[in-house]
């Protein structure tokens, strides 16, 4: 970890001497330390890192280029178990870095040494919080939640204790579980990843709306006043239809990736609202955004980026976003998401040996190719590997459970037959 910031020095150094580092971290018992470490490895380098405690990595991405740093690092494994950490690195302008940055950044590590420990004491920056949410609540001027009751899982994550601070100033009631962290149960049972007790707690009393958030509440998924699970697919879909009807979505496309539902396209195409599919993960999708000049996207795991309002996934912003449009609307949810049929959908996943490329796979190729001839117009099919595990991905949309079903049995078999684990 001290190679990791004493490279990372280096690398900002180029640019300007003692370069201002921000760094915050999730509430894993690791975290602390992680960042410690870091912090070390900066300071060795002529770096100035700064420790803002417990932090939203949304709020890092805001803050860097509000303080005029030269980045900031979060210590977080999102929607990971508490055993697992990681790091995040935002640029300058509160983008995260890029592929190429980062390729660079891990060069300058594999050939660097140990850097010395370094005593004394990191500058304590504890105004991020405040500040933060002083930036979120001037995105929703006076009190548009007044009257709205919410309940929000915060997942033991990042957003215990701002979230409820942040809707109940904005005018909405609150009941708030899963907002008590102890450094080991971070997304445990609980959060945007295990949804089922805020079902319930929704469905044991009377919520207008309902978010569960990850461990380091980069994003959120809804639950309506019904108790039933509204995906990143849907909360996109009521975005967006919001922005056309005010006239705020110019071009009036939006960025969804591969994996989200082909009902969204759908939907979407019926209000004049074009859809662009990017690759999985929210730095994807902001790189589509960039790209076309878009203003909105995001993935059904609750990533939903507004480029006019932040440089990455922000669950807070997200679950504000909805009420907001919701309360104004004077409707239901579920009145809303009327025009959006999501397709049934089928992901199969397919433990493999190895990972060659899937079209150099004859069996794989005629597979899939049959499975498009079948779903033809009306079915969707995107088989990929995945990025972390030794697992082949499949994903398959249709009008017919049966037929998508059967489909994906078919490939994984295709699959298997080729390169299957053993």
């Amino acid at each position: 970890m001290r190679r990791i910031g004493a490279a990372l020095g280096e690398y900002l150094a180029r640019r300007a001497p003692g370069p201002r580092v921000l760094l915050a971290g999730d509430t894993r018992a690791s975290s602390p330390a992680l960042a410690a470490w870091i912090a070390a490895g900066l300071a060795a380098r002529g770096a100035v890192p700064i420790d803002l405690g417990t932090l939203p990595t949304a709020a890092v991405a805001r803050l860097v280029p509000a303080t005029g740093a030269a980045a900031g690092v979060v210590l977080s494994a999102s929607h990971n178990p508490a055993a697992d950490n990681g790091i995040k690195l935002v640029g300058a302008d509160g983008f995260k870095w890029r592929p190429e940055e980062e390729t660079e950044l891990a060069r300058r590590i594999a050939a660097s040494s140990t850097p010395p420990a370094l005593a004394g004491a990191v500058e304590i920056d504890s105004s991020g919080r405040r500040r933060y949410l002083e930036a979120l609540r001037a995105e929703f001027p006076g009190r548009p939640l007044t009257g709205m009751k919410v309940a929000l899982d915060c997942a033991n994550g990042a957003a215990s204790g701002l979230a409820a601070e942040l809707f109940e100033t904005l005018g909405a009631s609150t009941e708030t579980i899963f907002d008590q962290p102890d450094g080991t149960n971070i997304n445990a049972g609980c959060g945007s990843t295990h949804p089922d007790a805020l079902i319930e707690h929704v469905r044991a009393s009377r919520f207008d709306l309902a978010f569960a958030f990850d461990g380091d509440a980069d994003r959120a998924l809804l639950v309506d006043g019904n108790g039933a699970l509204r995906d990143g697919d849907a909360m996109l879909y009521l975005w967006a239809a919001d922005l056309m009807r005010a006239g705020a979505l110019e071009p009036a496309t939006i960025v969804a990736t591969s994996m989200s539902n082909l009902g969204l396209e759908h939907a979407l195409e019926r209000l004049g609202v074009g859809v662009i599919r990017s690759g999985v993960g929210d730095r994807e999708v902001v790189a589509t955004l960039l790209e076309r000049g878009l203003r909105l996207g995001g993935e059904q795991s609750g990533h939903l980026v507004d480029l006019r309002r932040a440089t990455t996934g922000d669950g807070l912003l997200t679950a504000l976003a909805i009420a907001d449009l919701v309360a104004r609307s004077g409707r239901p949810v579920t009145e809303l998401l009327a025009g959006f049929v999501r397709y049934p959908q089928r992901i199969e996943n397919v433990r493999v040996a190895r990972k060659p490329a899937l079209d150099s796979l004859p069996r794989v190729v005629a597979a899939a190719r049959e499975v498009e001839r079948r779903l033809g117009h009306d079915g969707r099919l995107v088989l990929r590997y995945s990025g972390t595990e030794p697992l082949a991905r499949i994903m398959l949309e249709g009008p017919e459970e049966s037929l998508i079903r059967s489909l994906a049995s078919q490939l994984a078999e295709a699959i298997r037959a080729e390169i299957g684990a053993h």
